[in-house]
């Protein structure tokens, strides 16, 4: 049994209710229905297993998006999991998904669940690797980045956090400043102001509750955070 197994029977959490835990249910069976007999107080915790089940629905709806299912997509989730997780975890990972895929995904239902019980920066994670799923054949597709928005818009996100993790794949001439939520009018003392506060925002110790694997994975944003700042600190010659 991999990790995925392991986190998703030893603790679902609140996500075996609702849409999640009906399409989890086709999936998983039994370890569901595990899940559902240790049922106690305390569900509206965000574990490792809600997080997971979440992750793995949403990444589906975005595939699913541009109604054809790119190979690179499921190669670049594959890779994600063997990079953070193992061969072993990353191989169930992509089972279950394949399932998943064969599914119908309330995407309005499923977020509404996903915002009423997980905490903002672990939903502030999941925005993250969807676009990464998204950007994986080199381009984001209209149709995706449409659902991705509507999923975020759905997870009760804000504008400026959303346009600041899509500004981390789809760059344009300002894209640094977005990243930063801020104007590029600001001055330089706004900007510093600014990227303390998304390092803070971004610093992976905000979703160390998910464990070391999804804490070494946001590790990612914090660098584009970091990364974004250099590039503006640099054309403006900031000391």
């Amino acid at each position: 049994m991999g990790k995925f197994t392991k986190w998703i029977a030893g603790g679902l959490g609140w996500a075996f209710l609702g849409p999640i835990g009906g399409i989890m249910g086709f999936v998983l069976g039994s370890i569901v229905d595990e899940a559902q007999g240790q049922k106690s107080s305390g569900y509206s915790m965000t574990t490792t297993g809600s997080f997971v089940t979440s992750l793995l629905v949403l990444v589906a709806a975005v595939m699913k998006a541009d109604e054809k299912l790119m190979r690179s997509e499921l190669d670049y989730v594959k890779d994600y999991f063997v990079r953070n997780f193992g061969q072993e975890s990353a191989e169930e990972a992509i089972h279950m998904l394949r399932d998943i895929l064969k599914q119908n995904i309330p995407v309005e239902e499923v977020t509404q669940q996903i915002r009423n019980n997980l905490d903002y920066s672990s939903r502030l994670q999941l925005l993250h690797f969807l676009f990464g799923v998204a950007a994986a054949d080199g381009k984001v597709d209209q149709k995706e980045q449409n659902t991705i928005e509507n999923i975020a818009s759905g997870l009760g996100l804000s504008d400026k956090d959303i346009q600041s993790i899509k500004s981390m794949f789809i760059e344009d001439t300002d894209y640094a400043y977005r990243i930063l939520e801020v104007d590029p009018s600001a001055s330089d003392q706004e900007v510093k102001k600014s990227y303390r506060q998304m390092a803070n925002k971004y610093h992976p110790d905000k979703v160390s509750h998910l464990g070391e694997d999804f804490q070494k994975a946001a590790n990612q944003k914090f660098q584009k955070v970091n990364e974004a700042y250099e590039k503006i600190r640099k054309e403006r010659n900031m000391k």
